[in-house]
């Protein structure tokens, strides 16, 4: 997989703020975890289709290329599908993440006076906390009585999963949804999700996750799991460029949706949609939830790194992924606990590619000097730092 790092734009010491105008030496790159870096073929893929829109204008929606605009997403959905463990037809790429959660919770939430409950993770990231809030509040539910945030035990820094689990086993009764990250977003935590989602179906309850840290760092298995729908971004691991656009995840179990939805002229068949009537069937699953036709360059930037994936595969990226988190690990420890702690599990099983470090003071200036000398990483403010070796290209 060595090769894979020369075929990324990987910024020089130079092009950073605050760094030596004259070095031109590559950073050192682990801020995936935020914003992965720039395939070299994404330039190429969307230059081709301004070029297309430049000479065809409207006729690039239904011409003869490889890639016409009205079926764009097809392209990337059977790449993004086999990335995160999903048969292809379970799988939309549309949207940006916190809409797609939205609009998977309108079918997937439906409480009762007896099963109103969600239950995320403390710490969750805030879009998350926003969008669940405000769903219990579309539904006359407050925060306070039906939102249950699952905690690490005093004294630790990550949630145990057992303590997930006999939450759901206690709780299970009341409870609707559990829907948490598949990483954890501040921690780099990957929960059990096949447990978890075992466990809330065994009490009746939904079962649905946040990918946005785990999408193109784990090797996912949505579909043998049995997960009821999970969404995720693209900018991060999936390298799709600042805002990208995010994927959607519904099992086929759930083919034929029921109740509301949010609904638009994009979500109905294919084969009936431009006779531009009323009463044209929704497609089904997560398909029937796509509300407008994808936007053409963000998904040819996806596609230039979904390329790659296809190329490497998830499985040996994750192996290569345990061992350089491994050696960033050993080479950490060997500072001492005396100036930080690892916030992350230590075992690989329960973590992606991301290390967190929490020190004992404000790390704005140790962040600096990484900085300053070429080691791009990521600062949570007021004493974390997130380092995340992401396996394509370091």
């Amino acid at each position: 997989l060595k090769g894979f790092r020369e075929r990324f734009h990987v910024p020089r010491i130079q092009q950073l703020p605050g760094c030596d105008p004259h070095n031109e030496e590559e950073c050192v790159y682990m801020c995936g975890n935020s914003l992965g870096l720039q395939p070299r073929e994404t330039k190429t893929l969307v230059n081709e289709e301004l070029d297309k829109w430049a000479r065809r204008g409207v006729f690039g929606h239904f011409d003869d290329s490889p890639r016409p605009w009205v079926s764009i997403d097809q392209t990337v959905v059977a790449k993004a599908a086999d990335v995160v463990g999903a048969l292809p037809k379970e799988v939309a790429i549309m949207n940006t993440l916190t809409v797609n959660l939205h609009l998977l919770m309108i079918p997937f939430f439906q409480p009762t006076a007896e099963r109103h409950k969600i239950v995320i993770e403390t710490r969750s990231f805030p879009s998350d906390y926003y969008a669940v809030c405000s769903q219990l509040r579309l539904h006359g539910l407050e925060p306070a009585t039906s939102l249950i945030e699952v905690a690490p035990r005093e004294g630790e820094h990550s949630i145990r999963d057992d303590d997930i689990i006999d939450l759901i086993e206690r709780e299970g009764s009341s409870i609707a949804l559990v829907m948490l990250s598949g990483v954890q977003f501040y921690t780099g935590q990957f929960f059990d999700l096949p447990r978890i989602t075992a466990a809330a179906h065994k009490k009746g309850c939904i079962a649905g996750f946040d990918l946005a840290h785990a999408a193109g760092n784990i090797a996912l298995r949505l579909h043998d799991w049995d997960v009821d729908f999970a969404c995720w971004c693209t900018y991060k691991y999936l390298n799709s460029g600042p805002g990208g656009i995010a994927g959607a995840f519904v099992h086929e179990r759930h083919s034929t949706l029921t109740g509301p939805r949010l609904a638009g002229w994009w979500g109905v068949e294919p084969a009936t949609r431009f006779r531009m009537d009323y009463d044209t069937p929704f497609q089904p699953g997560v398909l029937g939830l796509q509300l407008s036709n994808p936007p053409v360059l963000q998904t040819v930037s996806l596609l230039a790194s979904l390329n790659l994936f296809a190329e490497a595969g998830m499985d040996r990226l994750r192996a290569k992924s345990e061992l350089l988190t491994g050696y960033l690990e050993m080479l950490l420890d060997r500072i001492g606990e005396k100036h930080f702690v690892v916030l992350t599990p230590r075992e690989p099983a329960r973590r992606g590619c991301q290390l967190s470090l929490l020190f004992s003071r404000n790390v704005k200036t140790i962040f600096l000097h990484l900085e300053h000398h070429g080691v791009v990483c990521d600062m949570r403010e007021p004493n974390v730092i997130r380092i995340a070796p992401a396996p394509l290209y370091n």
